[in-house]
């Protein structure tokens, strides 16, 4: 305690003290057109020198901000929904650790600090999935760090390539190197890393399975800082993008992702993974305008979506504290009457996620979908684009459907209430920036508005599919559902609902087979023939002679006098010679 402040509320305010200055500094250096590099020289031995660098221009300064700016809300949030555990300060302490990671990660324009934030994100999210400490905890912790590893293995090799070029700072070689082979082979290294820290198809099945830490974390992660280091990184190196076709493959992966978590969003029962999937579903969003090559506006829609899906999170956590930590959306109803204040932010940040009018998802997610009509799209990835995004309106008027609309159906009914007031603050501060967020961020980043123009239907198209799966989205569930479709085609339900099988490959499917062959080898070699052989089969057969050498002696003296009259004739004999 300093100054009667908890170390919540210090954080709070540090936090969004240093978020205010850098997204001043970032309005400034976007208008004046600045990029600073700061080097600090740490070791000069004769020629050779050691120097970390910091880049800092209007992208690094934004991020920061915004992920300050949602960290502090959070914290403030985190007060009051973990006021009943007794290590909230340790919890605190390892969310601005997990923070500090992400900050080196993206002022870093060299490969080797980056790997130090990237290691360090990995890490502590390790160290938080697991903070409930059970064994449903312990499994995601697991899946999640190993499935980051392959990440990290990626950038560690990316790291040894880069020797070719004298230096690790990136930054200088993306465009004066462009074309090399050397350059695409880091650069397939790089969209490795990031497919798995940004849980791309085949890498998915652990943002789902991350949803056992604490929802303030969820809010965290989700929103501005382990999913998305993947795609800033990728912003970072997307004027070497197009070597080697890689940013085709990356746009079928991406829109295969996209369709896959939309899919699978309409067919989960908890809340927090519906979130997560629709996380997983912007992502491959922003990997898609990612790899056509408009940056620009992949990075508009990482901050957009930071805001409405941190308010997402939050207001996920108040409904689950709500229903005493019941997480089934089939348990819950009739919020907008319980819980008016978080049922308001639920609903706007839903409709910000779906792309409604003058919120801040509608700027971003409106001019992604406009820009991909102009690109050079073929059939499959225009159609998995514009379904995805019905997918999107689809589980979101689900959600609605069934924590708004439908009955409370919960066992027994309790009182429930909003929740208490910083839990209300942190939700209702970002509550404004999703209204005023977008607007805001559109006027900053594009003064120049770009003149789209496309065929009335092509104009029309993205509302058709926003409206046909909003349309969609209550009908499947509030018509079928009384004639229970999941029961009568329970095998297709759980092939989609299942990520396509995906947690089943990635986890049973590797565990079962090295399991078995791990407890085999333990049983016959570790506990059978090594201990047969060595050190048991030693000791049993020393303790059989012991034995019988002990019972010849204790029990028959004519056989002990016998066996002390040979031994002395042995010995005199020896003498004698």
């Amino acid at each position: 305690m300093l100054f009667g402040l908890s170390l919540c509320m210090m954080s709070f305010v540090f936090l969004m003290f240093i978020s205010i200055i850098l997204f001043s500094l970032g309005i400034n250096f976007l208008v004046l057109d600045l990029v600073y590099f700061i080097e600090w020289e740490l070791i000069s031995f004769n020629s050779c020198s050691i120097v970390m660098t910091l880049l800092i221009d209007w992208m690094s300064l934004m991020f920061m901000s915004f992920v300050l700016f949602i960290s502090s809300l959070v914290i403030m949030y985190s007060e009051d929904y973990m006021s009943g555990d007794d290590n909230i300060n340790r919890f605190i302490l390892l969310v601005l650790m997990f923070v500090l990671s992400m900050m080196f990660m993206i002022i870093s324009p060299n490969l080797i600090s980056i790997l130090l934030g990237w290691d360090g994100l990995g890490l502590v999210s390790y160290c938080l999935v697991i903070y409930y400490q059970n064994v449903k905890s312990y499994n995601a912790g697991m899946l999640t760090a190993l499935s980051n590893r392959i990440g990290d293995v990626a950038l560690l090799m990316a790291i040894s390539w880069m020797l070719n070029f004298g230096s690790w700072n990136y930054i200088f070689y993306l465009y004066y190197m462009s074309q090399s082979i050397e350059m695409g082979i880091i650069m397939l290294l790089v969209v490795l890393a990031c497919m798995t820290k940004s849980a791309q198809i085949p890498f998915s099945s652990w943002l789902p399975a991350a949803m056992a830490a604490p929802t303030p974390v969820s809010a965290l992660v989700h929103s501005s800082t382990l999913v998305t280091a993947g795609v800033y990184l990728l912003i970072r190196f997307s004027p070497s993008l197009s070597l080697m076709d890689i940013n085709m493959v990356l746009l079928l992966i991406a829109s295969m992702t996209m369709f896959m978590s939309g899919l699978g969003a309409n067919y989960e029962y908890d809340l927090k993974k519906i979130i997560a999937l629709s996380t997983l579903s912007q992502l491959g969003l922003m990997m898609s305008i990612l790899s056509m090559g408009y940056e620009k506006l992949a990075f508009f829609h990482l901050l957009t979506h930071a805001l409405f899906k941190a308010l997402l999170f939050m207001c996920a956590g108040s409904y689950i504290h709500g229903i005493k930590d019941c997480q089934d959306i089939r348990c819950m109803g009739n919020f907008m009457f319980q819980m008016p204040l978080s049922s308001l932010c639920f609903c706007i940040s839903n409709l910000s996620l779906c792309g409604g009018p003058f919120l801040s998802g509608f700027y971003s997610k409106d001019l992604i979908l406009e820009m991909s009509c102009l690109s050079y799209l073929n059939v499959l990835s225009f159609f998995l684009l514009f379904f995805s995004t019905g997918l999107t309106v689809s589980y979101t008027f689900r959600l609605i459907y069934y924590l708004m609309i439908k009955d409370f159906s919960f066992n027994s009914f309790y009182s429930m209430g909003d929740e208490n007031f910083k839990m209300l603050c942190g939700m209702m501060s970002l509550l404004l920036m999703v209204v005023l967020g977008g607007s805001m961020l559109s006027w900053l980043l594009f003064p120049n508005p770009s003149m789209i123009c496309l065929p009335m239907l092509m104009k029309l198209l993205t509302l058709c599919v926003c409206l046909m799966g909003g349309w969609f989205g209550y009908l499947l569930n509030s018509y079928f559902n009384m004639f229970l479709y999941s029961l009568t085609f329970y095998k297709t339900f759980w092939f989609t609902g299942s990520m396509w099988f995906m947690p089943l490959i990635s986890t049973h499917g590797l565990n079962n087979w090295s399991l078995y062959i791990g407890s085999y080898i333990n049983s016959s070699s570790d506990f059978g023939w090594l201990e047969d052989m060595g050190a048991q089969g030693m000791y049993q057969e020393l303790s059989n002679w012991s034995k019988f050498n002990q019972s010849y002696q204790y029990n028959d003296f004519k056989i002990y006098l016998m066996g002390f009259i040979l031994w002395s004739v042995t010995l005199m004999m020896l003498f004698i010679i």
